[in-house]
This record gives C-alpha cells, structure tokens and sequence, in this order.
C-alpha cells in the first residue's frame, strides 16, 4: 500500500515530517534554489516517514493512530550543527543527536509497516534537513558555505505534520498537525 515511487511529481501521496522552522531563514533561499522539494511546497524539514499512505487512506481511524503515536513523544529540543552530503547529490544539515529522530520513525513505522522508510530504498535512514538536491556542485557547495556561517540551528520538535500531494502538478500541503504530546491539530 505505500511501496509507491519517491517521485512527488508523479503520485499522489502523503507523508510524515518534522517541520524546521527555526531554520528557514538559513536554508529558505538555498532551498528555494536547489531543492526541489521546497518549489512544491514542502518546508524545511527532516522527515519522519515518506511514502506514507495515499490521502485517499487516511481515515479517522489512522489519524487516532498517528495522534496516539505523537502524544506518547514529549516535545525535545535539538540542534543542527553540520552540513553533510551523499555523495555529491545531496546536500544536508545533520541533527547533533539523531536518536529521537530515529526512534520516532521506528514508532510509525511499526504502527503501519506497510509503509517502509523510504519504500525500503535504504538500509540506514539517516535523519537530515535537505539544502540541495542533484544540483551543480557548485551551486550546492556554495550554498553549503553560506549555511555553515549560522551553525549550529537551536529547534524545537513539538509535533509531526502530514503533508499530502493535492493534485497532479506536484504541489504539497500540511494537511494535519499532531503535537508531541497533544491531539491532532488540522490545518
């Protein structure tokens, strides 16, 4: 049910994130540039489980789930205080400890294991913030520089957003907001 493609632009789809907004005034206009993900609506995030179910899945009875799910994880604060890469393609910001990251993922995806980290592409899930995307390296190594100038980013994770593909054209929307610790907070 959720071992649909990555590809955003082809799919209708949903997934889970954590939203940075702390770091959208460092990597808002990186992003914007060389990131795809950012064009279509997507905030600065780290995400928690992509592919999630299709819209036309999510119930009440899945939104109860994923409600239970966040309020069982207090609200931590974090940092991100490197950028990394894989390989030369992607551009990121690591979390200084990526435990709670981790451990959320593990939680969602044990409540619907159906639904894979990824569709399953990646042995490790590395929890990261993506700048750029398979874009010139260097534009990206550029932006890199400008990023590493306002490390390290203090956040705050308070709660995990549903973002859902609305329409063919790629575009994406927070359709719902379950804080840590609270109930579910459509938007």
């Amino acid at each position: 049910m959720c071992s649909m493609g990555v590809q955003v632009a082809t799919v209708l789809g949903s997934g889970l994130i954590i939203e940075v907004p702390e770091a959208e005034p460092v990597v808002g206009e990186p992003r914007l540039r060389l990131d795809g993900n950012a064009r279509i609506g997507i905030p600065a995030h780290i995400t928690v489980l992509f592919p999630f179910l299709p819209p036309a899945s999510i119930n009440d009875a899945v939104r109860r789930r994923l409600a239970g799910i966040s309020a069982a994880v207090p609200v931590w604060e974090y940092r991100l205080v490197r950028t990394s890469w894989f390989g030369d393609d992607v551009l990121w910001l690591a979390p200084e400890d990526a435990t709670p990251f981790r451990s959320l993922t593990d939680s969602v995806h044990r409540e619907f294991p159906d639904c894979p980290p990824f569709g399953g592409q990646f042995e490790n899930v590395v929890p990261h913030l993506t700048i750029a995307d398979r874009r010139p390296l260097q534009q990206m190594k550029s932006a890199e520089r400008q990023v590493e100038r306002h490390l390290p980013i203090d956040c705050i994770a308070a709660g995990m957003s549903r973002m859902v593909q609305r329409d063919a054209a790629g575009a994406w929307t927070r359709s719902a907001w379950f804080p840590f610790g609270g109930i579910p907070v459509a938007s």
